[in-house]
This record gives C-alpha cells, sequence and structure tokens, in this order.
C-alpha cells in the first residue's frame, strides 16, 4: 500500500479553478431570478453549494477515468492528473467519488426540499435530473463506454452547463419557466462548450493516442477552431436576441464588454498551434464566461 494521499494532492485533484464555470449556469438563473424580484437566497446558496459538489465529483471522475482509460499518459498536455501521477492512488480515488456522489445527493435533495416542498411531481422530475446530473459527471470517463471518448462531452455541457443549470435554477426561484430564459441559458452553454473546445484542441494529439474521440479529434484542428468561432459568436447572439426581446434599459447591454475577450480568445485558439500556448485561454474563457453572467445579470437589475 502506498502512502496516503495529502491534502494538498486532494485540493488538487478537485481543480477548484473549474468552479467559476461550474457557477455561472447557477449565477444567471438566479440573477435571472432577481430581475423579477423573485430571488431566494437559501435557493442560491443550495444550488450553488450542489453544483460545487457536482463539479468536484465530476473532476474526479475525470481524473480516475482518463488515468484508467490511458488518456492520461506522458504526452499529455494539461496539468498533471492525481492518479497518473500516483499522488492519490485509484482505489482512494474511487472513495472520494462516492463521497462527492453523497454529498451531491443530499445537497441536492435538500435543496428540492427547500424549493419545492412536498409538490410530488415536480420533486420527482428535478430529483430525476439531479440524479442523470451525477451520473452524467461520473460517465464522461468512466465505464466501458464513457461518452466523452465518443464526442459527446459537448452536447452535456449544453445540457448541464446551460439548459439545465439556468433554467433549473431559475425555475427553482421561480416555479416557471418561460421559453425566452432559454436564450441566455444556450449563451451559457455555448460559452461552456467552448472552453470544453479549447481543451479538446490543446489535447487533440495526445486524445488521439488514447482512443477518444472528441469533436476536434474528430473533424481535425482547422475545422475544430471554425466550430470554436461558432460557439462564441452563437453565446453572443442568444444574448442579443433575449436582450432585444426584453429590452427596458441600455444598461441591460452591460454584457457587451466582455465580447472584446471572447473575441481574443477565439483568435488565440486560431493563432496559438503549440497546445501549451493554449492553457491560458482556457482559464481566460472561463472567467470571462462568469464575467458575462455577472454583466448580463446585474444589467437587467439596475
Amino acid at each position: 500500500m502506498g502512502k496516503p494521499a495529502n491534502i494538498k494532492s486532494w485540493i488538487s485533484a478537485f481543480r477548484l479553478r473549474t468552479l467559476p464555470l461550474a457557477l455561472s449556469s447557477i449565477g444567471m438563473g438566479s440573477l435571472l431570478a432577481a430581475s423579477i424580484q423573485r430571488f431566494n437566497v437559501i435557493v442560491f446558496l443550495l444550488s450553488a453549494m450542489t453544483t460545487i459538489f457536482l463539479q468536484i465529483l465530476s473532476n474526479l471522475a475525470n481524473d480516475y477515468g482518463d488515468s484508467v482509460n490511458g488518456a492520461d499518459h506522458i504526452h499529455r498536455q494539461g496539468p498533471s492528473r492525481a492518479v497518473q501521477s500516483g499522488h492519490i492512488s485509484p482505489d482512494a480515488m474511487k472513495r472520494g467519488i462516492m463521497v462527492f456522489v453523497m454529498l451531491s445527493l443530499a445537497s441536492g435533495i435538500y435543496l428540492l426540499y427547500i424549493a419545492l416542498g412536498w409538490n410530488l411531481r415536480t420533486f420527482v422530475f428535478f430529483l430525476v435530473v439531479g440524479l442523470g446530473a451525477i451520473l452524467a459527471a461520473m460517465a464522461y470517463t468512466i465505464g466501458r463506454k464513457p461518452y466523452g471518448y465518443m464526442g459527446l462531452g459537448d452536447l452535456s455541457v449544453l445540457l448541464f452547463f446551460g439548459i439545465v443549470g439556468v433554467a433549473g435554477s431559475f425555475y427553482l426561484h421561480t416555479r416557471f419557466i418561460g421559453w425566452e430564459y432559454i436564450l441566455p441559458a444556450l449563451s451559457c452553454g455555448l460559452f461552456s462548450m467552448a472552453v470544453l473546445n479549447v481543451n479538446n484542441i490543446r489535447d487533440i494529439e495526445s486524445d488521439k493516442l488514447a482512443g477518444k474521440m472528441s469533436i476536434p479529434v474528430r473533424i481535425g484542428r482547422k475545422k475544430a477552431v471554425m466550430y470554436h468561432w461558432v460557439l462564441l459568436i452563437s453565446g453572443i447572439l442568444a444574448a442579443l436576441i433575449f436582450t432585444s426581446l426584453n429590452f427596458k434599459s441600455y444598461f441591460q447591454l452591460l454584457f457587451l464588454i466582455t465580447i472584446p475577450l471572447l473575441l481574443k480568445n477565439g483568435v488565440a485558439v486560431e493563432k496559438n498551434t503549440e497546445p501549451r500556448q493554449l492553457d491560458p485561454y482556457l482559464k481566460q474563457l472561463a472567467l470571462t464566461t462568469l464575467l458575462f453572467v455577472l454583466t448580463f445579470g446585474f444589467g437587467l437589475l439596475i
């Protein structure tokens, strides 16, 4: 038996830098609710806590799954992972995964009780969605046929970082949803897909070696860059359409200050062909997405 992993190794495995992106969808849904005076601080805090647990669960599962399936190897360009580097044993990582499954489930059920009471039909619907989020977090790289290795990660990100995260959290505050609120949900989902796309473009060669058929592996770098531009521009357009349909004040255009940052990311992904050069732009796009959410939401509140 190896020596137990220390706290620093676990914190590194949690990949805390991914949390701002995960919280963006909850922030958008909550700010949209606040714009119609339906914000509930307890719902927001529990939603944020559940999202953090789910994101850490996803990160631990990806660490374990990529190590087992061979995507984490000496040719990988991204930061070293805990299991592959030997800092956390596979068995310890599996125990950590189960801890965060339980934390996500407990936090999520309490959130639903606070937000919905015992409205059984709605409670069960959201519980099924929550269980789906837990399974999706694990099945991305774990299992006999992890969907992340089939190029389906982008759809999962659109669903959970976009539609479910934004529309779901909005509903928990307000107990209703209008079709137009899908537009800012799409913006969050598309920008989150773009973050994943930067990661997959960076890892395109190592993923090929591991048989991980991400979208950039399937279509090649040149088309993956075009796909990246489509994601960024579509996210901007969705926000503009929502704003035009619900325009009341020029403060609602505050989010436009993030457009140069989004365009800068697109240019960087296109020009930087060395994988390691793309690392800073993962963080840059994640933080830009969070800034977009804050400016978009507060623009509705001012």
